[in-house]
C-alpha cells in the first residue's frame, strides 16, 4: 500500500526543469520552508535559471497529513521501532515526483528530512538531478538516542500529547539570536501544536529503525550541497562525511548564528545555498571529478 503525501506547491515551472522537493525536519512539518522557499524562486529567477518546480511534500503523520497503517509502516522491531518504514515513506516521495511526469529531481532534506534524501540515494539513484543535505547525518541513531526516540513515542502515544517535544521550541544554551527569539519559540509552539501526538510517534518510529547510510555516500554523482549551522550540534558529523562524498562535487556551507533549524533560522543563507546548486545542476549536471568547496556564510 503507498502512502499519502500532502504536497505544497510554493511554485509550478516550465519546460523540463528539475524540481526542488523540499523535504522537512522533525517534530514540524512543511511549514518551516514559508519563508525559505520564496527566497529560492526569487533568487533564481534574479540568476536567469529556468523556472524550476518548488514543492515541499508533507511526511506520513506530520501536520493533518494520514498517519500510515500498519499494512503500510512493516514490520515492528521488538523494541517498537519500524524498520520498513523509511523506505516506504522514500518510495511515496518518489512515486510523487513521477506521477506529476518528472523524470528526476533535486531533492532537499533537512534533519530527517535528510533521512529521506540518503534514502533515495542508496533506493532511487536514477532519481537524482541534484541533492543537498542539510543539519543531518547518514549514521544510525547511538544506542541511547534510539531508545529516548522511542521513549518519546511511546509517550506520546500513552499522553495523547505533544509536550514530549515541545522542549523544541525552547531556547537552549548555545542556541541562535532568532532561536532564542520569543517569535521563535511562539513558531515552533505553534508548529508543535499543530501535529498529532500519534503522527508524532510515527516519525519517531520510523527514524529509530533507519540503516546507516555512511557506505552511500561515496555512491553520489549528482551536484551535491552540504549545508549546516555553525551552532548546529550536527556539524562535526557533518565536517566528517562530507570528505566521504567522493563521486561528487560537494558545495559544503556552514552558516553563522544558526543551530539546527537552518531554513527557519537563517533563510535567506539556505536559500542561496540551494540555488548556487540549482545553477550547478543546470550548468553541469553530469559531476565528473570530486572537488569540495567550503563557505562560511555570515548573515
Amino acid at each position: 500500500m503507498t502512502m499519502t503525501l500532502k504536497n505544497t506547491v510554493y511554485r509550478t515551472g516550465t519546460g523540463d526543469a528539475a524540481p526542488l522537493v523540499l523535504v522537512h525536519a522533525f517534530p514540524v512539518d512543511h511549514r518551516m520552508w514559508d519563508d525559505c522557499a520564496p527566497l529560492i524562486g526569487r533568487l533564481a529567477d534574479e540568476r536567469g535559471l529556468p523556472r524550476f518546480t518548488i514543492w515541499a511534500p508533507e511526511m506520513p503523520g506530520a501536520g493533518d497529513t494520514p498517519i500510515p497503517g500498519a499494512a503500510q509502516s512493516g514490520t515492528v522491531e521488538a523494541d517498537g521501532s519500524y524498520p520498513q518504514a523509511l523506505d516506504r515513506m522514500t518510495d511515496a516521495y518518489v512515486d510523487l515526483v513521477r506521477r506529476a511526469g518528472f523524470e528526476k529531481a533535486v531533492f532537499v532534506g533537512l534533519s530527517m528530512g535528510g533521512y529521506v534524501a540518503m534514502d533515495i540515494v542508496k533506493r532511487h539513484p536514477d532519481m537524482l538531478a541534484g541533492l543537498a543535505l542539510c543539519d543531518t547525518q547518514p549514521g544510525q541513531d547511538a544506542p541511547e538516542a534510539r531508545a529516548n526516540r522511542l521513549r518519546i513515542a511511546t509517550l506520546c502515544e500513552e499522553r495523547h500529547s505533544v509536550e514530549p517535544v515541545m522542549h523544541f521550541a525552547l531556547p537552549q544554551p548555545g542556541d541562535s539570536r532568532f532561536k532564542r527569539s520569543q517569535q521563535c519559540v511562539e513558531l515552533f509552539t505553534r508548529w508543535i501544536h499543530g501535529q498529532s501526538p500519534a503522527g508524532i510517534a510515527w516519525r519517531q518510529r520510523m527514524a529509530a529503525g533507519r540503516p546507516d547510510f555512511t557506505d552511500q555516500l561515496a555512491t553520489i554523482t549528482v551536484p551535491s550541497a552540504v549545508v549546516c549551522g555553525a551552532l548546529d550540534p550536527s556539524l562535526p558529523a557533518m565536517r566528517d562525511f562530507v570528505p566521504l562524498m567522493t563521486g561528487t562535487a560537494v558545495a559544503a556551507t556552514t552558516i553563522e548564528d544558526c543551530g539546527h533549524f537552518s531554513a527557519v533560522e537563517q533563510p535567506a543563507a539556505v536559500a542561496r545555498a540551494l540555488v548556487d546548486l540549482m545553477q550547478r545542476v543546470v550548468e553541469n549536471p553530469a559531476v565528473e571529478h570530486a572537488a569540495v568547496e567550503n563557505t562560511v556564510v555570515k548573515d
